[in-house]
């Protein structure tokens, strides 16, 4: 046999045995010394431990791999960047198990946010898989909470974001909520069907920043920010985005798009909201704001199932600010229904069909 052909059977037998053995074996964490063995397997079962502050649990998964949370993770108290988890793979299958995973947001917390004060470590849980991402449930993060940046198709369900001990001032807060800019999902890629999650927090319940085909359906947001689009920055699309089924309760804004100050050469279209519930609302039940944008916001619908919204005394049921030229497309919002609160300002838009503000 020539040696050539030999070393290929050699080399193709050495892959077969590999592959054949990353399938058949269970890695377990229990500690940071353990990842390195255990993402050598297609199954891994991870543990309750705490991770050491200042360090990233990180997953870099074999492609199929199926991850199996069966105890709580804790993350040491120490104020750096972050991230504190980040998983990475192709067709993963991500089973929490509603085992908790507790970032310590009070030892951070002091009303600011990663606006200022203590250096936060962000996100809590850097998400860069496709598959699935089942019934994850995250306790007091520090700031931003699930930062999403998958390779293909993603869908995450049952999650949860439980960041209401924020909602309370502490000593370095003054009179405002401890917890600040505690975001759900902070979503920056294709393809992703968020579904059946619960989040109470203290900004966006769901922000998206790029990316198309993104389904929100059937989740609760409480206390934060409610779901928004943006804020946009400069040559970004976002379109084929489906907000339905979704209850908002106790928010800031029910329904938001807004871009930044400096955001130039952006789209943001095809939007449709669609059966959801929106309640006690206490600045914007629905915000569409553009701030000097040279972009196009192109049919935003509120069509296809009722969406009502409820407004507190003081806040504004409806206001869309548009740039000159910058809206264009359908607007039907016949679906929309509103009630409470006071009528806001509807400039430069004329598009809007089949809606009527009403108390």
């Amino acid at each position: 046999m020539f040696p050539s052909l030999a070393l290929g059977f050699l080399v193709t037998g050495i892959t077969a045995v590999a592959a054949a053995s990353s399938i058949g074996c269970v890695g377990t964490i229990a500690s940071l010394d353990d990842v390195s063995s255990a993402i050598q397997c297609r199954t891994v079962n991870i543990d309750a431990f705490t991770v050491p502050g200042g360090k990233t649990f990180e997953l870099q998964l074999l492609d199929g791999t199926t991850v199996n949370v069966l105890g709580e993770i804790q993350f040491g108290n120490l104020s750096w960047a972050g991230p504190l988890f980040r998983v990475i793979g192709n067709d993963i299958t991500f089973n929490g198990n509603n085992q908790r995973w507790d970032g310590g947001g009070p030892f951070y917390w002091d009303g600011q946010g990663s606006n200022g004060g203590v250096t936060k470590p962000r996100p809590m849980m850097q998400i860069s898989i496709s598959g699935t991402l089942n019934d994850v449930y995250v306790v007091n993060s520090p700031a931003h909470v699930f930062s999403i940046t998958n390779p293909g198709p993603l869908t995450i369900s049952g999650a949860t974001v439980d960041d209401s001990q924020g909602n309370y001032p502490n000593s370095r807060s003054g009179n405002a909520a401890a917890g600040h800019n505690t975001d759900g999902f902070d979503v920056g890629g294709s393809d992703i069907l968020i579904q059946n999650c619960t989040v109470l927090n203290q900004d966006d319940c769901l922000a998206i920043s790029r990316g198309t085909n993104i389904t929100f359906a059937d989740n609760y947001c409480e206390y934060g920010h409610g779901i928004s689009i943006g804020s946009i920055s400069s040559n970004v699309v976002v379109s084929d985005i489906v907000i339905i089924g979704n209850h908002v309760v106790n928010s800031l804004y029910s329904f938001r798009i807004k871009t930044d100050a400096s955001a130039t050469n952006s789209i943001v279209k095809s939007v449709t909201y669609s059966d959801n519930i929106a309640t006690n609302c206490t600045d914007f039940g629905v915000l569409i704001t553009q701030v000097r944008f040279n972009g196009l916001f192109q049919d935003i619908n509120f069509n296809y199932g009722t969406t009502s919204l409820t407004a507190d005394s003081g806040a504004y049921r409806v206001a869309v600010n548009c740039g000159s030229g910058s809206c264009t497309g359908d607007w039907d919002w016949s679906g929309l229904q509103t009630s409470g609160g006071k009528a806001g300002s509807i400039i430069n838009n004329n598009l809007i069909t089949g809606f009527v503000d009403t108390y």
